[in-house]
């Protein structure tokens, strides 16, 4: 018997909520585990892996798939995102206590299920089988601290303070908390989601979370007072940080095919720092105003830029405008951490989801934020007040960032003694995150821990 508890391998089952921005950090964490003699089985639903243009995967990582009840389109077949999330959270427990039950029967049953937040039913079904249960937060401690404020009622909804002081965060204005709640009823499937996370926490056996201490180290003193909780990020890929696992140069799974030749090409004809890079993530597009007011301040900044814009928003993009494009490329995708890596980037136009922002701070580019919903408010507010390594791009009354701001934005990081100082900030905190998840580092230390435990 003590034989067979030595030679057993720890087996993690780890479950993502299907969404590539969910699945990459998860997987990320998958394969540091996989470099400590852990085994793992990525799951997600069958709907997400049939979209998966791009699987790239560690060989020792298998794949396996729940059922999200629409198999055959996922959240874009369903009538709407509450009937999907309805349909979802009852599917889903039971096919995934048929996988558990499928891999139980294997020489090497699972131990531990890692799941997304989003997923608060995959603790209940990973306790019926008697296996430990690991929750994962894809999104920043501060976000999930104001969520769990939210589900326990300290605050009020509607909103009804115009200032919120919550513990280890700064003072924030109602306006900066995420939009779910600053909006109330704007999206009330993803709003149930967020706040639901929590619904069974106090059963869990580790929280785990996609940060590094030292970014948000007063709210982690603060959370793990109540909660065990580990930091584990930040989740990019081993070859722009550590590198220590060979050959990790990409996330592994992308729903997009990427233009790594032409933007890296057009890049290294480019004089060093001299592009604004722009990016608005995969979820959510621009306005047709909003998207003519980047273009002309991209255009208005003179500076040479590269801009991701998805397929379905290229018909926003005005004749005038792409008639009259010398100094920049647009793109329908790009390999953002190759492009973020490249000496020509001087700055990050972003909407600040929590990828990219841990992205840009891992590799030491000041951002320009543009938040659109979500987390994505909070996280400028971070980015601009408390790390300080980037401007926010101010709306104006009708919820429009103008090309003025955006083009005064740029300079400002660009020419003036304030974006040098950003310049400085945010190589400060690349440091940080690199030694962080390098060998001793608070993340690495917290990685061990938990395979130590595990095994």
């Amino acid at each position: 018997m003590d034989k067979d508890k030595k030679n057993h391998v720890a087996h993690c089952l780890v479950l993502a909520y299907p969404a590539q921005g969910h699945i990459n950090p998860m997987l990320q964490f998958s394969k540091r585990l996989v470099h400590r003699g852990v085994k793992i089985t990525l799951v997600s639903t069958v709907s997400i892996w049939n979209v998966i243009g791009n699987l790239n995967l560690n060989s020792s990582i298998e794949v396996e798939s729940i059922s999200d009840g629409y198999d055959n389109g996922g959240l874009a077949a369903a009538e709407s995102l509450e009937i999907y999330k309805d349909t979802f959270w009852r599917v889903g427990p039971q096919t995934l206590a048929e996988l558990l039950d499928k891999l139980a029967s294997t020489c090497n049953p699972v131990d531990c299920v890692i799941y997304d937040a989003f997923l608060p039913w995959a603790l209940d079904v990973a306790k019926k089988f008697g296996i430990l249960g690991a929750v994962y937060f894809t999104q920043p401690c501060s976000v999930q601290n104001i969520y769990f404020h939210a589900y326990q009622k300290y605050i009020e909804l509607p909103l009804s303070q115009a200032e919120y002081l919550l513990p280890g965060l700064p003072k924030l204005s109602a306006s900066e908390l995420p939009s779910f709640l600053y909006k109330y009823g704007s999206f009330p499937g993803y709003f149930d989601i967020v706040v639901n996370q929590f619904s069974n926490i106090d059963k869990v056996d580790w929280i785990l979370a996609n940060t590094f201490y030292e970014l948000e180290k007063e709210v982690v003193d603060w959370l793990v007072k109540i909660w065990p909780l580990k930091t584990i990020g930040p989740t990019v890929p081993s070859m722009f940080l550590d590198k220590r696992l060979q050959d990790d140069k990409d996330y592994g799974v992308s729903i997009h095919n990427q233009n790594i030749e032409a933007c890296i090409n057009w890049l290294n004809d480019k004089p060093k720092r001299s592009v604004v890079y722009v990016s608005f993530g995969s979820m959510a597009g621009l306005s047709e105003e909003q998207t003519e007011e980047v273009g002309w301040g991209l255009r208005d900044s003179g500076r040479y830029f590269i801009w991701v814009v998805r397929a379905i928003d290229q018909g926003k993009l005005s004749r005038e405008f792409v008639d009259t494009l010398d100094k920049g490329l647009i793109v329908t995708w790009c390999p953002q951490l190759q492009v973020l890596t490249h000496e020509a980037v001087a700055c990050f136009v972003t909407h600040c989801g929590w990828n990219s922002t841990l992205e840009a701070l891992s590799l030491g580019v000041p951002m320009i934020a543009m938040p659109q919903w979500t987390d994505q408010i909070t996280n400028a507010k971070h980015i601009m007040d408390v790390w300080q390594v980037g401007l926010k791009a101010v709306a104006d009354e009708k919820e429009i960032v103008r090309r003025e701001t955006i083009k005064h934005c740029i300079n400002e990081i660009m020419e003036t003694e304030k974006g040098n100082e950003i310049k400085k900030n945010v190589i400060k905190w690349m440091n940080l995150a690199k030694n962080s998840i390098d060998e001793g580092g608070s993340s690495d230390k917290n990685i061990a821990e938990f395979v130590a435990k595990l095994s």
